[in-house]
This record gives C-alpha cells, sequence and structure tokens, in this order.
C-alpha cells in the first residue's frame, strides 16, 4: 500500500526560530507523522534573521528560478533546504529578496507589523504550492501552522484545483493563540482576486483583520484543529458553526496519535 503524504507548511519551526508553541509542534509533528508510517514534506519561510550558515541551508537550484505574480509584480522564487539530520527530517525554505531578506519576522524593530506582510503572505503560499508542483509530489493532506498561511486554503482549493497533484488533497487548518492586533493591508481583497479567485471567494476578508483571515482560511480547509488550549472565541466558534470536522486541543502527550488518527479520518 503506497504511503500517504502530508504536507506541513508552518510560520515558524525551531530551531530555525526562536522555541514557541507553533515552532515547537512545527518541528515535532512531522518527525512523528513520517515515525508513523506516512511520508512527509515541510515548509516554512525564510525569513532573514534565520541563520544559513548556521543552519546549513543551501539553495535548490534545481526549484529556483520561477517568477510569481504579486499585485501586478513579478517577484523570482528562491528555495532552499535544510536538514533536521536527527529526524532524517527536510525542512524546505521559500525565499524572495524582496520579501524575506530582511532580518525579522513579521514585526520591525519598533513592533510594527510589516506593510507588506499581506503580499509576503500570499507569496509564501503560492510559493509552497508551487515547488510541491514541481517535486511532482502529491499531498493528501496539508496541515497549515499559523495565520501566516492561511491563503494555502484558499490556493489549493481555487487557484490549484485542477491540478490532479492537488485535486484529492484535504486541508488542515490549525488554530493557535498567535492573533495579532492591525489589520494587514487594507487592498488585500483586491490582490487576492486574481488565478481563479473571485470576488465573493474572498468577499469576508474586506477587512483584513485576524479574525477574517482565520475564517478564509477554515472556508476552504477540510478540517479544523484547535492548536493552543486558548484560541480567539469568535473564530473557534465560526469554525464549529462550519460543521467541519474538528479536533478540539490535545495535550503533549497525546496531540501526535489524535493529528494522525485525524488525517486519517478525512481521507
Amino acid at each position: 500500500m503506497e504511503k500517504k503524504k502530508v504536507l506541513f507548511v508552518s510560520q515558524e519551526i525551531t530551531p530555525y526560530l526562536p522555541e514557541t508553541e507553533i515552532s515547537k509542534i512545527s518541528r515535532e509533528l512531522p518527525q512523528g507523522i513520517q515515525e508513523r508510517g506516512k511520508e512527509i514534506r515541510t515548509f516554512m519561510p525564510r525569513y532573514g534573521c534565520v541563520n544559513e550558515r548556521r543552519n546549513q541551508l543551501h539553495e535548490v537550484i534545481r526549484l529556483t528560478g520561477m517568477n510569481l505574480i504579486i499585485d501586478d509584480t513579478d517577484h523570482p522564487l528562491i528555495i532552499k533546504v535544510a536538514s533536521i539530520q536527527s529526524a532524517r527530517m527536510q525542512i524546505y525554505f521559500i525565499d524572495n529578496e524582496d520579501y524575506f531578506q530582511r532580518k525579522a519576522t513579521l514585526k520591525n524593530a519598533d513592533g510594527q507589523f510589516f506593510e507588506d506582510n499581506d503580499e509576503r503572505a500570499m507569496f509564501f503560499a503560492r510559493g509552497v504550492l508551487e515547488t510541491v508542483q514541481k517535486l511532482r509530489w502529491s499531498p493528501d493532506i496539508i496541515h497549515c501552522h499559523g495565520w501566516f498561511t492561511s491563503f494555502v486554503p484558499l490556493y489549493v482549493k481555487r487557484t490549484f484545483r485542477d491540478n490532479p497533484l492537488f485535486s484529492n488533497s484535504k486541508v488542515v487548518t490549525s488554530i493557535y493563540d498567535n492573533e495579532f492586533d492591525a489589520p494587514l493591508n487594507p487592498q488585500l481583497k483586491k490582490k487576492l482576486i486574481y488565478d481563479s479567485i473571485s470576488e465573493s471567494d474572498v468577499a469576508g476578508v474586506s477587512e483584513p483583520n485576524y479574525e477574517n483571515l482565520m475564517r478564509l482560511a477554515i472556508d476552504f480547509s477540510d478540517g479544523v484543529i484547535i492548536g493552543s488550549e486558548k484560541v480567539n472565541e469568535k473564530v473557534a466558534a465560526y469554525a464549529e458553526s462550519t460543521k467541519k470536522p474538528m479536533l478540539g486541543y490535545q495535550p503533549v502527550e497525546t496531540y501526535m496519535d489524535a493529528f494522525n488518527d485525524f488525517y486519517d479520518s478525512l481521507l
């Protein structure tokens, strides 16, 4: 029997970034799922603060060289990779000079959100799916971690819906306690309407705040996992109202098997 394939898309993974709830799960979950007999691929952004030399990142020339159009502008897609030897696991990094060279993740030195975080998240989501396509790898499950990945479900179900590699993929969104206050660029909705994405698909992000971004992710997901003990109550209630398969918060001792079983239940 062919191994089931799980694609992990995360906004942060330790040891490349400091340990947080998301970065720790995004490091340990793929290893645990691989040990349970599934094939995995894992992606994160190559923020400028990720130390390439220490973490031995190198560019994957055969995957690099594509351009992605975001808001009518071409942006070259660069793919890098690093290995976590102890886990026999590779991490793919999405990179681009315009979006990911600055020495920070999502906020500037004053703690303000970068004004182009909307485009950075769009580029990351598109970059992951284009790279997976180049790898000719067809994921059964796509599991998204962190609000920065919230456009992945939309792109899978709209832009890539006729692509045979993704046509049967089930998308899972984990909801975490990683809310942000300042909304994203007010032009986000206009930027998203492109390539099989209609105005009605993204009507909910006219006001691009955290809650609406997560609603968008839930709308285009096949299952939802509550990833933190406390999450935004409105987002959790919305997820429940959709009647989609949902897994409640799982403590560290049980989450690995619970997630694995949840994936299986969707296939």
